[in-house]
Formats: C-alpha cells, structure tokens, sequence
C-alpha cells in the first residue's frame, strides 16, 4: 500500500466513523448551516467562471471531448476488470442495487404548454422501471458508502426515434441525491478516475497542487446517512433538452416529507430491507419536477458543478412517479436489474443530454 492510499483510507476511516452520528446530528446541521455553506460555496465557484456570452440551451463543444470520455471508459473497464472476478463485473458507478421495483410515471394534464415536450406533451401514463442504488464503484455494507444515493427511471412504451436504437421504446431518466455532480466536467472526472483506480479518491479533492474543495464540500452538504432511498430527493446534476432551444434540469421529490432515522448499527443491506418494507406496506409516491434555463451564465451547460438559482426558474411539477404497494423476490429483482441498462442516451431527441457537460456514464451509467 502506498503512502497516498494510506491517508486516503485514513480520510475514508473517519467519514465511515461520522456516518454513525450523522443521524443525530445531520437535522440540525442541515437546518443551521447547509443554506448558508452552500451560498458561500457556489459564490466561490461562480466568481471564477468567465462568462462566455451563450445562447439559452447553447452548448460549447471541447474538440478533445471524445477523446477524453474514451479514456474514462477505459479507465473505469480497468477497475472493474481488476475488481471483480470474470462474469462477476459490476458497475463502475450507482453500483450497489437496493431494489428495482415498478413504477407508473403519469404526466399530468396541466402542464404549462411551453413545458409540452417529448414525454410531457400528453396526459398520459407510462409503466416504468425503477432502479435504486449506492454510489459506488464498489459494493460495500450499506453503512460504509451511503451518502449519496442514485436513481434510475425507465419509462416503457415510448414511441418515436430515440438517441440510442438498442430500446426503442424506453425513455430513462437518471439522477442522484445531491444538486451537483461529484466532477464539473468531462476534463475534471478523468483526473477522479484515475484517483480511483490507484485507490485514492478523497485524493482528488485535496491533493494540494490541484484541489477540488468546492466540490467536495458540495457533495459534503447532501452526502447523508440515509434512511431509506425513498425519503431522499434526486436531482438530474446536469442539463437536457426540453423541445428545441430549451434547456432543462429535473428533480425527484418524495411527497411524503417524514423522515427517519437510519439504526446505530444497521445490518449491511438496511437500505435495501427499508425500500422492500415500505413498498410491502404502502404506496410511495414521488413528484417530477422540471427547472428552465433563463440565465445561460448563471444556469450553465456546461459545469455541473453549479446550482441552477430557484430565484431565476422555479420547479414546476410536470408529473408523477407512483411506485405501488408490491413485495418483490429478491433474487428475481437482482437478475432484472443486471439485465436493465439505464443510460441518459435512451431517450427522445427532445430530452438530449448536455453533449460536453461529464462523461456519457456518470450520472446516469449503463446499469
């Protein structure tokens, strides 16, 4: 082991070790600090942006881009050829599956017709696919990697060319539970690659000749002990289309605002033991709200490390995900959510992704 792995299991250890008390104090830090801390924080991101005059939903290509995304696909087969045993792979990212269960995604009627796009242009209901998953790129006790957890919704029945022909009827949408990506863009995730594979991530952020603090405090502010993937919140991180010459960023809300408190010494599937208990007993229903783009500066394409200002475009429920009342198999659900692929290129031209802001896979991974 390496000096730099040494200190960055160090780091690792005493962030394993706050994951046991983030339940006590998390509410009140939260309620006292986080609004503030991250003013603070995107004021430091955002004074340092130059402006480059843009267009609303106008994207500015890196000539290296491609490039660059070939390398982290690289980098990411890497690890896992080097992780996991032949026939055994995970994924690189979003890797630990606590369920997939189905869902039925209704767009509501009263959508503002500006916002009637792709799959919002119609009251209607889609059956889905919903995934719920860790962080990653590796699959440990829940308690050990819980703190920023992902989504993957797969709409099915979906008429019209799609970006990719593997599904042609399937429309996916991805996020995960903080407002930011872990990276800024494409340039930013090689180098947090790269961390990865030689065993040092926390690295990434701190590493004194190239540090990322922003970011990772951004990431500290919604990284959580959670108790359940239900009663957390997702967001898209980065931008897509909604129609032409418009730009948008989605959120997941849970309806139901109780939250609870995850055990001092859960058992090392807790999370996925929560979602199957609540499904078993209840509904759970979430709300799909979108946010335009108004300010190409303030609202970038191209920097996933930036809020998008509420002040400057509010989320607007355009539908809802209700997931029913359901007990589902374990061993049948883990089998379905090895052959489901979630990527953000399964959807309508309408709903294109950023083509420059991270990598293809991340947030939103083949998974």
């Amino acid at each position: 082991m390496t000096g730099a792995q040494r200190i960055n299991d160090a780091i690792l250890w005493c962030v394993q070790l706050e994951r046991r008390v983030d339940p006590y104090i998390r509410p009140m830090l939260d309620r006292l600090l986080r609004r503030a801390v991250q003013a603070l924080v995107q004021w430091l991101i955002n004074v340092r942006r130059r402006d480059e005059h843009l267009r609303i939903a106008e994207e500015t290509v890196r000539p290296e881009e491609a490039g660059i995304a070939e390398d982290i696909a690289r980098q990411m087969a890497r690890f896992t050829t080097r992780e996991y045993a032949p026939g055994y792979a995970q994924r690189a990212g979003n890797t630990k599956t606590y369920g997939v269960v189905r869902g039925e995604f209704t767009v509501s009627a009263d959508v503002p017709e500006w916002l009637r796009h792709g799959v919002f242009s119609r009251p209607t209901t889609f059956r889905a696919w919903v995934r719920f998953a860790g962080p990653g790129p590796l699959s440990p006790p829940d308690i050990k990697d819980n703190g920023v957890l992902s989504l993957g919704v797969k709409l099915l029945g979906v008429g019209g060319e799609k970006l990719l022909d593997d599904e042609g009827t399937s429309q996916d949408f991805t996020g995960i539970s903080a407002p930011t990506f872990t990276t800024p863009n494409v340039v930013e995730n090689r180098k947090l690659q790269r961390h990865v594979f030689d065993g040092t991530p926390l690295l990434y952020f701190l590493d004194p000749r190239d540090p990322h603090l922003c970011d990772m405090v951004m990431q500290g502010l919604y990284a959580r002990t959670h108790a359940s993937p239900l009663e957390a919140r997702y967001w898209s991180c980065t931008p897509y289309l909604l129609g032409e010459g418009q730009a948008m960023q989605y959120s997941v809300v849970p309806r139901d605002s109780t939250r609870t408190r995850a055990p001092w010494n859960p058992p090392d599937d807790y999370l996925r033991e929560a979602l199957a208990t609540t499904l078993r007993e209840r509904d759970v229903t979430f709300d799909f709200l979108v946010q335009l783009q108004t300010d190409p500066h303030r609202m970038p394409i191209e920097d996933a490390s930036v809020v998008w200002p509420e002040r400057l475009s509010s989320f607007i429920p355009v539908a809802t995900l209700r997931l029913p009342r359901q007990d589902f198999d374990a061993t049948q659900q883990f089998a379905l959510a090895d052959r489901l692929s979630f990527n953000p290129w399964h959807a309508l031209p309408e709903h294109r992704q950023s083509m420059n802001g991270t990598p293809r896979e991340v947030p939103g991974d083949d998974t």
